[in-house]
């Protein structure tokens, strides 16, 4: 049971949307909003994760899919925006300091 409980754990980490923008590099999150054509010019890196989330939140949606049958992943990423609120909250020193050093994640 506790396998399984850290199985799931670090699946669901994997795709939090604070690890995508404080674990990896700026280039990959850039380039994974860039493939969902999602709509924001920018992320902070003040509460990344939550933003990020959001910006995948209101990405483009496929054209060819049917209303009915499409499998909206909004759910989903609503409890991942809540987690990475906490987790965000958590990491606010490190976020600032990056903020302040680096700036914010442009996405040309």
């Amino acid at each position: 049971m506790k396998t399984q409980a850290m199985m799931l754990a670090t699946l669901m980490l994997a795709g939090c949307g604070t690890v995508q923008t404080v674990a990896f590099s700026d280039r990959v999150s850039v380039n994974q909003l860039k493939n969902q054509k999602t709509y924001c010019g920018a992320v902070p890196r003040i509460y990344s994760g939550a933003t990020y989330d959001f910006c995948m939140l209101h990405a483009e949606k496929p054209d060819d899919v049917d209303a009915f049958n499409y499998k909206n992943a909004s759910p989903g990423l609503l409890v991942d925006a809540a987690v990475s609120g906490v987790l965000d909250t958590l990491l606010l020193p490190y976020t600032i300091y990056k903020q302040h050093t680096d700036g914010s994640m442009i996405i040309n």
